[in-house]
């Protein structure tokens, strides 16, 4: 004797059994049990607990990648402000006066950097939510900041290579801040933070 398969019990649960597997429950014990086992099965995987991830981990997660970012923004821009200032203090005390126009570039980037800086903590977005696109948008600037900062940190040593190639770096890095300090006021326009 042929037995119901388990397509056909499926099928016989969700009322679309075929007419032979229909007429063959009604007579065969040994179908009827699995049909029966199929009904307890599917019971007792809807009484199991929901699993939800618990919402409290994820205080713990973001301040660990704020302090990261946090961490990372320090270093370079300590690092970089103090080889920006040293860099700047060798450059001024060592080349002759034809060269003032490149310094004067490189006094104004930095100064304009610096207020960038300053302008861009108005804007803090620490405490509040972002969307995915904010947020990939701010890492990203904030990244290739960094990553701009170290490549102007490691400048100290070989300062006297390239000044134009200095001015150049730090005009990058007003370009990326001033990137950033739109996207933020940008944000806080639309939130209305």
């Amino acid at each position: 004797m042929m037995h119901c398969t388990m397509e056909d019990l499926g099928a016989l649960r969700a009322g679309e059994g075929s007419v032979w597997a229909r007429q063959h429950i009604t007579t065969c014990d040994v179908c009827q049990k699995e049909l029966e086992l199929l009904y307890q099965r599917i019971a007792q995987l809807k009484a199991l607990p929901a699993l939800r991830p618990s919402r409290d981990r994820w205080p713990a997660v973001q301040a660990v990648i704020r302090a990261e970012r946090s961490r990372k923004r320090r270093t370079w821009s300590w690092t970089g402000s103090l080889a920006a200032a040293a860099v700047l203090a060798g450059i001024l005390l060592m080349q002759p006066n034809g060269q003032n126009t490149l310094y004067a570039e490189l006094n104004r980037a930095k100064q304009q950097s610096a207020t960038l800086e300053d302008s861009l903590k108005q804007f803090d977005v620490e405490g509040s939510v972002l969307s995915g696109h904010a947020a990939a948008v701010f890492a990203e600037l904030e990244d290739r900041i960094s990553l701009l900062d170290g490549t102007l940190a490691q400048r100290v040593e070989g300062a006297h290579d390239g000044d134009a190639e200095l001015v150049r770096l730090w005009q990058e890095r007003v370009g990326l801040m001033r990137e950033l300090v739109q996207a933020r006021a940008t944000r806080a326009r639309y939130v209305g933070l």
